[in-house]
C-alpha cells in the first residue's frame, strides 16, 4: 500500500479541502484552459476553500442542510467552488449538464424531479439563457436559482461548520442512461475517499503528479478523476472544455505536452479521434514523454486503437506502457479494476464463435478470433465475481457472465428508488448466499485474475440462439465505408412477426452528406456485416452527424436510439429501399 498524503483525521471531503487549504494554501489546485491552450483562470487551495465557504454560507441562509442542490455549470472553475460549497453546507450536490440553446431540457427536468431539488446553482450566463425556458416548466421555475460567479465573497465570514460524517451523503451521480432511464447514485464521503485512495495507489500518484482533464465535471470520470483525485493527491490539474477536445483533439495532447502532464485519459474513442484527426505536422510539435498514465475506460477498450495510437505517437515520446485500461462505473463511485502502471496492457486472443456462446477459448486462428483487452485486477478491498445472470451462481473460469462487485466504494443505492436499489445493490449468490453484491449489468470474465469486459447485458443481441456484442457489429459498420463515423453507430434488434430483425443506425461524416450515394453505402454495410458476423441486416438507417443519442460521456444510448427509431424521431437520410424496410418494421 502506498502512503496516502493526507492526515488520518481526514474522514470527509470537507476535512480534505480544509487540510489542503491549511497545509498548502498557496499551491495552485486547478487551472482552466478556456481555449484549450492558455491558462484562463486558476484556484489555489485557499481560494477554493474561501469560495466554498461563501457559497456554503449562502446555502445555509436558504436552510439547505441535507437538501439536494442542482449544479448547472459550463466548463470552468465555478463548478468546483459550488461542489465544495454544497459539501461545506451539508447539502447534497447534484451535478448535471447545463441547458444549451435549442436543446431539450427533459433530462434536466427528470433529474430535478427525481432528486426533489430545492436550489439550482449556476453562472450568470447560464441563468440568462435558462430563464426564458423556465416559464414553460413549473417544476424548474419553482427552484431557488442563484448565480455564484457574482456572489459576494464576504459571505465566507458567515459560514458555520456543520456536522458532516464519513457516512453523510455527498452527492447524487446521475447515471449516463446508456441502457435505461438515468438514476441518481447515492455517493457518500466514505465512498469518495475510499475510491480516491484506490485511484491514487493504482495510478501511483504523488505530489509531483500533474493532470490534464477534458472530461465534463458533471460526469463521474471528470468529477472524481479530474477534480477530486488531484485534490486527494495534492497535485495540480489543468482542465479544458470537452467541446474543445472534440473539435480539436490536438489541443488535448498539446496541453499534455506543454504542461508536462503525467496523468490524462478518457474513453477509447478519444484515442481513436487523435489517430484520425491529428496531422503529421501537429505530431512533430508534441512531447509526450512525461505521460505516465494514459487511462482508457468508460467504454470497450480496443487493442487496435491502442496499437494505432502507440505506433503513431511513439516518435513524440509516448510509451506503450503508459496505457492504463481500467473499468468502473458510477455505482462504485468510479474505479473497480486497473492494471500494473508499469506493465504493458494484457491482450488475450479468444475464439469469436465461442465467445458468442459465452465461452472463453484461447485462439491461435486469426480468422476466427477476437482480441480482448484486460481492464486489470480488482483493486484493494473490492471483490469481483462473475455470475450467471439467470441462475445467480458463480461462472466457471472459462465462462462469460455478469460482473458483480462488493466493497467500500460501492454506493448505498439509487436515490428514492428502493425497487431498483434492491434489484441492483442487494444481490446474493444463490448457492452460498454470499453478498450483498452490486449487479453491474456488464458482461465479462476473469482469466488469471485479470478482468475482461465483453459487453452490456441489456445491449446483448441474440439472433438464432447466438450472442452478438453490438459494439463489435458497430465497429464493422463504421469501417465499411469512409463516409461513416467511428463511434457514431448503434446496433439493436426489433422483434416482428416472431422474427428478430437486426437494425443499424449509423451517422455519416458531415463532409460526405451533400453527395452521398446512400444505396452504395448501405450495400457496403450489409456486405461487411454479413462477411464479419454472418448476419443479415434488416434495416440500415443512415443519419446526420452528431444526431445519434449518446450519454454525457459519449457512450452510445442504444436503448434510446431504438426508442427514437420506433417513434420515427431519427433524421434518416432518404433512400427508397430503406424507407420501405422502416415502414415494414413499424407497421408490422
Amino acid at each position: 500500500m502506498r502512503h496516502i498524503p493526507i492526515d488520518a483525521s481526514v474522514t470527509t471531503l470537507v476535512d480534505l479541502l480544509e487540510y489542503r487549504a491549511s497545509h498548502q494554501p498557496q499551491q495552485t489546485a486547478y487551472t482552466f484552459l478556456a481555449d484549450g491552450i492558455t491558462a484562463d483562470s486558476s484556484f489555489t487551495y485557499r481560494e477554493l476553500h474561501q469560495k466554498a465557504q461563501a457559497i456554503a454560507a449562502y446555502l445555509q441562509s436558504q436552510k439547505a442542510f441535507q437538501e439536494r442542490v442542482l449544479l448547472l455549470y459550463p466548463p470552468g472553475l465555478d463548478f468546483a467552488a459550488a461542489f465544495f460549497g454544497c459539501l461545506y453546507a451539508g447539502a447534497v450536490a447534484v451535478p448535471a449538464y447545463p441547458p444549451r440553446p435549442n436543446q431539450s431540457i427533459s433530462r434536466l427536468q427528470a433529474i430535478a424531479a427525481n432528486a426533489q431539488a430545492k436550489i439550482a446553482l449556476t453562472t450568470q450566463a447560464v441563468l440568462a439563457l435558462v430563464q426564458p425556458q423556465l416559464q414553460e416548466f413549473a417544476d424548474l421555475r419553482s427552484l431557488q436559482w442563484q448565480a455564484t460567479d457574482n456572489l459576494n465573497q464576504n459571505w465566507a465570514q458567515d459560514w458555520r461548520r456543520v456536522e458532516v460524517s464519513s457516512d453523510s451523503l455527498a452527492f447524487l451521480q446521475y447515471t449516463s442512461g446508456s441502457t435505461s432511464t438515468p438514476k441518481g447514485v447515492t455517493i457518500s464521503h466514505a465512498n469518495l475517499l475510499h475510491n480516491s485512495s484506490l485511484i491514487y495507489q493504482s495510478f501511483q500518484h504523488s505530489p509531483e503528479s500533474r493532470g490534464v482533464i477534458w472530461l465534463p465535471a458533471y460526469h463521474d470520470m471528470g468529477l472524481i478523476g479530474g477534480i477530486l483525485q488531484p485534490l486527494y493527491g495534492g497535485f495540480p490539474v489543468f482542465l479544458m472544455p470537452p467541446m474543445i477536445f472534440l473539435q480539436k483533439p490536438f489541443y488535448w495532447l498539446q496541453a499534455i505536452s506543454r504542461y508536462q502532464a503525467t496523468t490524462s485519459g478518457g474513453p477509447n474513442f478519444a484515442y481513436d479521434l487523435c489517430v484520425r484527426k491529428i496531422t503529421p505536422e501537429q505530431r512533430a510539435t508534441l512531447d509526450l514523454s512525461s505521460w505516465e498514465v494514459a487511462f482508457n475506460g468508460a467504454e470497450p477498450v480496443r487493442a487496435e486503437t491502442m496499437e494505432q495510437f502507440a505506433t503513431l505517437f511513439a516518435p513524440c515520446g509516448f510509451r506503450r506502457e503508459a496505457f492504463y485500461p481500467c473499468y468502473g462505473m458510477a455505482e462504485t463511485t468510479l474505479i473497480i479494476a486497473g492494471g500494473d502502471k508499469t506493465a504493458l496492457p494484457i491482450v488475450e486472443k479468444v475464439e469469436e464463435n465461442a465467445l458468442k456462446q459465452h465461452q472463453v477459448i484461447p485462439s491461435d486462428n486469426h480468422l476466427d478470433s477476437q482480441n480482448l483487452v484486460s481492464c486489470g485486477q480488482s483493486l484493494a478491498n473490492l471483490q469481483v465475481v462473475i455470475v450467471n445472470p439467470e441462475t445467480l451462481t458463480p461462472c466457471s473460469p472459462n465462462e462469460v457472465g455478469e460482473i458483480w462487485v462488493s466493497g467500500a466504494s460501492v454506493a448505498q443505492g439509487y436515490w428514492d428508488n428502493p425497487e431498483a436499489t434492491k434489484d441492483y445493490f442487494h444481490a446474493y449468490l444463490a448457492d452460498s448466499q454470499q453478498g450483498p453484491f452490486l449487479r453491474t449489468g456488464d458482461l465479462g470474465f476473469l482469466h488469471q485474475g485479470e478482468l475482461f469486459v465483453t459487453g452490456r447485458l441489456k445491449d446483448l443481441i441474440i439472433i438464432r440462439g447466438r450472442n452478438y456484442y453490438p459494439h463489435d457489429i458497430e465497429l464493422t459498420v463504421a469501417q465499411a465505408h469512409p463516409s461513416l463515423r467511428v463511434g457514431g453507430g448503434a446496433a439493436f434488434t426489433i422483434e416482428r412477426e416472431n422474427l428478430v430483425r437486426l437494425v443499424i443506425v449509423q451517422e455519416v461524416e458531415r463532409q460526405y452528406l451533400r453527395h452521398l450515394n446512400v444505396a452504395e453505402v448501405v450495400g457496403k454495410i450489409r456486405q461487411a456485416v454479413l462477411q464479419q458476423h454472418e448476419l443479415q441486416i434488416h434495416t440500415v438507417a443512415l443519419i446526420k452527424t452528431a444526431t445519434l443519442p449518446k450519454t454525457s460521456s459519449g457512450k452510445v444510448q442504444r436503448y434510446a436510439c431504438r426508442e427514437q427509431f420506433l417513434a420515427q424521431k431519427l433524421e434518416i437520410l432518404p433512400n427508397l429501399e430503406q424507407s420501405q424496410r422502416v415502414n415494414h418494421l413499424l407497421s408490422a
